[in-house]
């Protein structure tokens, strides 16, 4: 049998999930997203010459926001006390990697809010660039890990070829892939 979601009720209508019975518990979550770009948006990211500002910095902290305030941007999310809220931003060969965590103690878990930090960590990026890099792509946006509550520990399996590539032409030198 199916698993029954827990968001819809039986005339089909979504609804908040009751979490009201549910145990306190230790809940932690972390997502991952990536923002590939060009060889030259990723060269003035470096430089520190982006007129905006420090777009890495500014990534962070819009993550981190943006985890706080899930419940405001998810219609069904609970409102939650977040303990912590982390957001790392790594250089890859073809842009960057993002990476978010969220914690606290409660009756539903945070893996909403580390994939909204991560997500919106990605969109802030981004912006940011957009003026140098009009063809970046923000993608593979997953679930890595959740612990707490009842169903206990996830971790996402890491399976060989798992990562897609984004089909298409590339126009001429945009430097996607290189360096």
């Amino acid at each position: 049998m199916a698993p029954k979601l827990s968001h819809v009720d039986a005339n089909g209508r979504v609804k908040m999930v009751d979490v009201g019975d549910k145990a306190v518990t230790a809940r932690e979550a972390v997502a991952r997203g990536t923002v590939m770009m060009s060889l030259a948006a990723r060269r003035l990211i470096a430089s520190g010459r982006v007129k905006k500002g420090d777009p890495l910095q500014a990534a962070r902290l819009a993550g981190i926001m943006a985890a706080k305030r899930t419940s405001e941007l998810i219609p069904l999310c609970h409102p939650l006390p977040l303990t912590h809220v982390g957001v790392d931003i790594r250089p890859t060969r073809g842009g960057f990697a993002i990476e978010a965590s969220a914690r606290t103690s409660g009756q539903t878990g945070v893996e909403m809010e580390a994939l909204t930090a991560v997500a919106v960590a990605a969109l802030t990026l981004y912006d940011m660039i957009k003026a140098v890099d009009k063809e970046m792509v923000i993608g593979e946006i997953c679930l890595l890990k959740k612990t707490g509550g009842k169903s206990g520990t996830y971790t996402r399996a890491e399976r060989a070829g798992a990562r897609r590539q984004i089909p298409g032409p590339r126009p001429q030198g945009s430097g996607r892939g290189a360096g």
